[in-house]
């Protein structure tokens, strides 16, 4: 009997032995496979990771190259915010909060600004500029020209406080006024505007500088605009103030093109 079993064992010992080379190989498909499946995880979580940080740095960039449309109620932001972005025109309201989108400008390299568009209501447009001020990497300052007589004394004194704003930042943005509704037949020009609101700036810091001087230690904002002692010209300010016209409406009608190339050229300048 003990020599049977042995013959028994042997025969087994001989069926393992065949079959081993087989199941060494199946266990080393098996290693390979895992290294592999590891690997194709790696890889994917590495890609995974670059696009999310490619993401937030994309956007963090978005953020810093933003453009602030800011103006009084009925200067015609929105519906320039909409031309710049669909050339189309569409109705519009007064707005109550801010509006935002990606503008690719029309340049060889292909840049893209953050067009934002605050409210220009009185009670609104101060708390979104103070908001959105620190990511402006350009202001664009949207007077209703055809208006702007009526209007001169309030359309100053926003400027006033965009001015202030702008030279109290570590990055002086690009800064436009842009002298919309040119369509219009009354609407004045962007040079008779620029005499008008230098005059009105000049009596407004004037004024300002009388004033007591706020308790707030804490702010860094110039004193008044300009050079003390002479009259105000926007050329005394630290940012270079530029003035164009355009028009968002057109002068043929809604469904017209608007005239709004050299306000697309500007930003494509400062992109």
């Amino acid at each position: 009997m003990a020599s049977v079993d042995s013959r028994r064992m042997g025969n087994g010992g001989g069926v393992g032995g065949t079959f081993q080379p087989y199941l060494d190989s199946l266990r080393q498909e098996l290693q390979e496979s895992d290294r592999t499946l590891l690997s194709v995880v790696v890889a994917l979580l590495a890609v995974l990771l670059t696009l999310v940080f490619w993401k937030f740095i994309r956007s963090r960039r978005s953020s810093q190259r933003a453009v602030l449309l800011v103006g009084l109620c009925d200067s015609g932001k929105t519906l320039l915010f909409v031309r710049l972005l669909t050339g189309l025109y569409r109705d519009t309201q007064t707005s109550i909060t801010d509006s935002s989108a990606v503008y690719r400008v029309n340049n060889t390299r292909g840049a893209s600004l953050t067009l934002i568009d605050l409210p220009g209501h009185e009670s609104l447009r101060l708390q979104f500029l103070e908001r959105f001020k620190a990511s402006a990497r350009a202001v664009v300052f949207v007077v209703d020209s055809a208006a702007f007589q009526r209007e001169v004394k309030d359309v100053a004194e926003f400027l006033y406080q965009v001015l202030i704003d702008s030279m109290g930042l570590k990055n002086t943005p690009s800064f436009l006024i842009a002298c919309n509704k040119q369509d219009i037949t009354m609407a004045k020009s962007a040079k008779l505007i620029q005499q008008q609101l230098e005059k009105e700036l000049n009596t407004l810091r004037v004024t300002r500088s009388a004033a007591p001087s706020t308790l707030d230690s804490s702010s860094t904002a110039p004193a008044q605009l300009g050079k003390k002692g002479k009259e105000f010209e926007f050329s005394q300010l630290p940012l270079k103030v530029e003035f164009l016209e355009c028009s968002a409406k057109g002068g043929r009608g809604d469904a017209g093109s608007a005239d709004i190339q050299d306000l697309e050229k500007w930003l494509a300048k400062i992109a």
